[in-house]
C-alpha cells in the first residue's frame, strides 16, 4: 500500500479481532474527482469504527488493476472474504468479471462520473453511505443475484456497444483528461463527437430469445448499443426495454448512418427521455444478439466499449445474457440516498 495512504487498523484482514468476514477492496486511484488518499482515509475511518477487518489494494495506474484484483481474489478465497471494487463503472466491471468467475460475493463503493451500476441497484453514491451499506450487507448476509451481460465472454454490467458510441467514449476520455472528470465535461465531449464523427457500418445481425420472433437481417448502422441497466434505459425513454431487462433480457438500440444534425437530434431525444419517439432509432429486447460486420475494414477487428471502457475485439460479436448471476452484497434501506 502507498505510504501516503492510511494503514489498516489493528483489526485488519491480516489480524482480525472479531468473527466478521474480511473485506478486500480494490481501489482505482484514477476514478472520479476525489483523490485516492481522501477516499482511503474515509474508508479507513468507517471500517475502524465498525471493527470491520479489511485490506486495501490500491491501483495507482489503470495497468495495476489486474494485479491488484488478483491479489484481492487470492486473499478472499483463502480467508472466505468479500471482494469489493471502489471506482467507476469500468473498474467495477473489471473486478466483477474476476469475482464472478471465482464465485465469490462482490461489493462496490462507487467513485465514477455516472455510477449507473450503483444507481440501478440502489447503492448510495456517497462513499461513506456506500461503505456502510456494504458492511451492513455483509453482517446480515444481504446478497442479491444480479444479471450480467456478456460480449464474446467478456462481462458487462451496464452496456456494451460498437460503432459511434465507443468512439464517443474514447473522445470523451481524452477530453476529460484535459478538462476534468464531471458530467458537464462528458456532455460537451459527447456533443463534439456527434458533430464531427461519421461512422458507417454494414452489419448482419441475428437475435433470439426476445418477445418478437427470432430473426436475421442485414442493416446499415452507425452504432449498436446493448443495454443491461434499467435506470439508464428509463432515463433515455425506453421504458418497455427497461422492464424487459429486469425480466432477463438485454435492450438493443440500433442507429443508422446519419447526418450531424440527425445525430444531435437523436442525442437530444435521449437527453429529454423521449428516444422511443425518434424515427431514426430501432429498439427491441432479446437474450442474444450476434453481430457480423460485412465491410472489409471492419472484419478483422472492431472498436467496442463495455461499461465505458474502449477496446478492440475480433468479430463476430455475440452479446448475450450471462448464465450465472453476480452475487452483489449490500444492505439497502429506505433511508439510503442514491
Amino acid at each position: 500500500m502507498n505510504n501516503s495512504l492510511p494503514q489498516p487498523p489493528l483489526h485488519s484482514a491480516e489480524n482480525p479481532s472479531n468473527h466478521f468476514p474480511p473485506l478486500f477492496i480494490v481501489l482505482n486511484a484514477g476514478s472520479g474527482a476525489k483523490d485516492a488518499a481522501t477516499v482511503a482515509n474515509e474508508l479507513a475511518k468507517i471500517f475502524h469504527e465498525a471493527e470491520q477487518p479489511y485490506e486495501l489494494f490500491l491501483c495507482q495506474r489503470g495497468s495495476d488493476l489486474p494485479e491488484m484484483t488478483n491479489k484481492a481474489l487470492e486473499q478472499a478465497c483463502h480467508r472466505h472474504g468479500v471482494v469489493a471494487a471502489a471506482g467507476g463503472d469500468g473498474t467495477i466491471r473489471f473486478v466483477a468479471q474476476k469475482v464472478l468467475a471465482a464465485g465469490l460475493p462482490f461489493g462496490i463503493v462507487p467513485l465514477g462520473t455516472f455510477n449507473y451500476f450503483a444507481r440501478d441497484n440502489g447503492i448510495p453514491q456517497d462513499v461513506a453511505l456506500a461503505a456502510k451499506a456494504l458492511i451492513d450487507g455483509m453482517r446480515i448476509g444481504s446478497e442479491r443475484q444480479i444479471q450480467v451481460g456478456l460480449l464474446n465472454d467478456e462481462v458487462f454490467l451496464v452496456n456494451a456497444s460498437l460503432g459511434l458510441y465507443p468512439q464517443l467514449l474514447a473522445d470523451r476520455e481524452e477530453f476529460k483528461q484535459q478538462h476534468g472528470r464531471n458530467r458537464a465535461v462528458a456532455k460537451v465531449a459527447a456533443f463534439l463527437t456527434l458533430l464531427k464523427r461519421d461512422i458507417k457500418m454494414l452489419l448482419r445481425i441475428e437475435h433470439s430469445g426476445g418477445q418478437q420472433q427470432n430473426g436475421e437481417e442485414v442493416l446499415p448502422a452507425s452504432t449498436i448499443f446493448v443495454g443491461n441497466n434499467a435506470i439508464q434505459l428509463e432515463a433515455i425513454g425506453l421504458q418497455l426495454e427497461s422492464e424487459q431487462v429486469q425480466n432477463g433480457q438485454l435492450a438493443i438500440i440500433a442507429l443508422p448512418p446519419m447526418t450531424a444534425t440527425e445525430r444531435v437530434a437523436v442525442a437530444f431525444h435521449g437527453m429529454l427521455g423521449v428516444l422511443s419517439k425518434s424515427q431514426n432509432v430501432t429498439h427491441f429486447a432479446c437474450r442474444q444478439l450476434v453481430v457480423e460486420p460485412l465491410l472489409r475494414r471492419h472484419k478483422r477487428s472492431v472498436k467496442v466499449a463495455m461499461d465505458g471502457e474502449v477496446s478492440r475485439m475480433q468479430p463476430p460479436l455475440t452479446f448475450r445474457v450471462g448464465p450465472k448471476p453476480l452475487r452483489l452484497v449490500a444492505h439497502i434501506s429506505s433511508g439510503n440516498e442514491v
